[in-house]
């Protein structure tokens, strides 16, 4: 998998439906203990609600997952919520939904569309990115070459890391795993050989608010 979605940055999200107030709260977690943790926190931030129910799912390919009803009846909370996550597919995220009870009884499928509703609200407030696997490649090159390389940079969405001008330029960049050979080529035919590459250390990276942000690197 080259390419998985996480939160980056949590975030809360509230709705409200026959007057019970849904408040969905989003983290991102790396390991069950994490996800254990940050309920638990919840279930004592918001000791007074009615309930507070939770889901999450963690690993490359969602290996463990989890949800609670906590006290809803069974099937129309955390399944719910976890089906959101999985559906969203985003990986080591966690959420608890707290619910104080508005007087009126949901029925089962208006709890299941309130769960479901107020996990999407807390997704849309937390920060969600792509994490891709690439490779570091320097390319050195003259004045001449250089529309030509940052036109293929563009046309390939290829991250620069940074840029050094001097009687020469050296560009950083970060390409992706899927696209590397094929850009490297297409950069040694536009430049007619005339550009020097030098791979680097590959990585896992994202792009943040229009920065690169590397994680996990290895040699």
């Amino acid at each position: 998998m080259n390419h998985y979605k996480v939160v980056w940055q949590g975030g809360s999200g509230e709705i409200i439906e026959k007057k019970s107030r849904f408040i969905a709260t989003i983290e991102p977690v790396e390991s069950e203990q994490e996800a254990a943790a940050f309920i638990s926190v919840m279930k004592k931030k918001y000791w007074d609600a009615s309930h507070n129910c939770s889901a999450f799912t963690i690993g490359r390919n969602h290996e463990l997952t989890r949800c609670s009803d906590d006290g809803e009846p069974s099937q129309t909370a955390g399944r719910p919520m976890l089906d959101v996550l999985l559906r969203e597919d985003i990986h080591n995220v966690a959420v608890v939904v707290t619910r104080y009870f508005g007087g009126t009884l949901l029925g089962t499928g208006g709890l299941v569309r309130a769960y479901q509703k107020s996990t999407q609200a807390g997704l849309a407030q937390a920060v969600i990115i792509e994490k891709q696997q690439g490779r570091m490649l320097d390319i050195e090159t003259d004045y001449n070459g250089l529309g030509k390389i940052q036109y293929l940079l563009a046309q390939h969405k290829i991250p620069v890391l940074d840029t050094e001008y001097t009687d020469k330029v050296v560009i950083h960049a970060m390409t992706p795993a899927e696209i590397g050979e094929q850009f490297a080529k297409e950069v040694t035919e536009g430049t007619s050989g005339a550009a020097e590459l030098i791979w680097g250390k590959t990585a896992e990276f994202a792009v943040i608010a229009e920065q690169v942000k590397l994680f996990e690197s290895e040699s």
